[in-house]
């Protein structure tokens, strides 16, 4: 078993304390005690390796003997995801981040049922981020996802525009995710619509032929980290 993984934004030093929120985590909710061997990460790559060498209820002390970083990924996979319901925004933004999306974008799409106010957004923001923050940590990753504002359709086309492989997923697309060449670099920008569909406008302004990931309809939830891991087998995990 790996080891696990904390949040310390400052690595120097070959004394590290973990301490607030994280140190409590780490001492309380986990109950590591001195002995055991933990990693700290900035969350950008960077990371130190050591043995607790003292813990208490504010936190642990870790004796650094192993450090490195790990280099941002290429193609960098953006996952604009539109804003689901309930439970299942929480498992989408779990599962795209331990399969490795680097940047999650919620998206408020026609048929979200999102009502957009700015109390609202940002409570959905802050949720997202945490979700995203707590499943970077579980899947052990040294550079976390990061989760962009909301975004509008308008913004969402910009990132498609922009892309070196636009992904847009659609059920009745005619095109199959399987035929399309993967980048060795850029960014691969996946669209996945909310439960209702994206709607033809939204289709005509992303301007990109859409594409269909096979012969079932998959949840909003479950569509993205599909459509990541068949891209990324190709690529990253190649």
């Amino acid at each position: 078993m790996g080891l696990a993984v904390f949040y310390l934004p400052e690595l120097g030093g070959s004394e590290l304390v973990l301490d607030g929120a994280e140190g409590r985590h780490a001492a309380v909710v986990r109950r590591i005690t001195p002995g055991e061997r933990i990693r700290l990460t900035d969350g950008r790559g960077s990371w130190a390796e050591g043995a607790v060498t003292a813990a208490s209820k504010t936190g642990v002390t870790v004796a650094v003997d192993n450090r490195g970083t790990v280099a941002a990924s290429n193609p960098r996979l953006v996952a604009v995801q539109a804003l689901p319901k309930g439970e299942r925004a929480e498992l989408a933004v779990e599962m795209l981040t331990e399969v490795g999306a680097d940047v999650i974008v919620p998206w408020n799409a026609e048929r979200s049922q999102f009502r957009s106010n700015p109390e609202r957004s940002a409570k959905t923001l802050a949720k997202w981020q945490a979700w995203a923050f707590e499943a970077s940590k579980q899947s052990r990753r040294s550079w976390f996802a990061e989760v962009a504002p909301i975004a509008t359709t308008a913004e969402v086309a910009e990132l498609v525009a922009d892309a070196a492989l636009p992904v847009v997923l659609h059920e009745e697309a005619k095109t199959p995710l399987a035929g399309l060449e993967v980048p060795a670099e850029g960014d691969i920008v996946i669209v996945i619509g909310p439960e209702g569909g994206i709607s033809p406008a939204e289709l005509t302004t992303f301007a990109v032929d859409p594409v269909r990931l096979g012969d079932t309809v998959l949840r909003t939830s479950t569509a993205g980290v599909a459509a990541a891991s068949a891209l990324l087998a190709r690529s990253r995990w190649s």
